[in-house]
């Protein structure tokens, strides 16, 4: 069991203090800028809510700083205790980020899109760790086994490929949702009706290269279907430019 203090208390940090104290680690406190939200999560892992470093509890045994990446070197900078372990959760920020905050560093990075509302099984969630020491990457390690199946040691270069690769699958493609719910809308289409559509795609991804299971217009080089859409498209300009861009990368890497 761990005595954990939270630094954070957005999505990432909600999810994963949870799954840390279902584990049986002591959230001793949760610090937030914003009081409220100190207190909000805080009351939910019975842990003390603060709003100032200097309340910071310099005896635990972990420190997670679950902030917005532009926050953390920053935030690491500030960190009173130099001899404790000071973690972060970011995918693109590199170990180094936070040497001015402690002698004693590591990353500990959920893989996963998090909203505070929506529950998630933690065991199914890879989590990749890096530490400034082979040991430290060892003590992460386990500790992200307490909560999850799929752990591995990745370091800072690879950790950001990763992430890169996280945000074409994942971002890019829930802003695509976005835009096509926006098109059925204009229509009085329920996005209801693409719901499986997008559930099928997924799961064929679970099993297959999705380049082996490419389907569409672009990929059976229909361009008249192509250019009817385009036509379609051509008051939205931002739109339009994003469907010809897809669709000739499609074009260009299916055979």
């Amino acid at each position: 069991m761990m005595k954990v203090i939270l630094i954070g208390s957005g999505n990432v940090a909600t999810h994963l203090g949870g799954a840390l104290k279902a584990a049986g680690h002591d959230i001793l406190q949760v610090w937030s800028r914003n009081a409220n939200h100190a207190s909000a999560l805080a009351s939910l892992l019975s842990a003390a809510p603060i709003d100032n470093f200097d309340d910071l509890n310099d005896n635990a045994d972990i420190y997670i700083l679950s902030v917005a990446d532009d926050a953390i070197a920053d935030m690491a900078s500030d960190f009173p205790f130099k001899d404790k372990l000071l973690v972060h959760t970011s995918g693109t920020t590199e170990l180094d980020a936070i040497k001015s905050g402690s002698s004693l560093t590591g990353v500990f990075y959920p893989l996963q899109t998090f909203s505070k509302q929506k529950p998630v099984d933690f065991r199914n969630i890879p989590i990749v760790v890096e530490g400034s020491s082979e040991s430290i990457s060892s003590l992460l390690l386990s500790l992200a086994s307490d909560i999850s199946d799929k752990t591995e040691v990745v370091n800072s270069e690879k950790r950001r490929v990763l992430h890169l690769a996280a945000v074409f699958a994942c971002n890019f493609s829930n802003h695509l949702y976005a835009i096509a719910g926006e098109i059925l809308a204009e229509q009085q289409l329920n996005f209801d009706l693409i719901r499986p559509l997008i559930a099928e795609t997924a799961a064929k991804a679970q099993v297959y290269a999705p380049s082996q299971v490419q389907t569409g217009p672009a990929a059976r080089k229909d361009f008249g279907t192509m250019e009817r859409h385009l036509l379609y498209l051509e008051n939205k300009q931002e739109w339009h430019k994003i469907y010809k861009v897809l669709s000739e990368s499609i074009v260009n890497n299916t055979q």
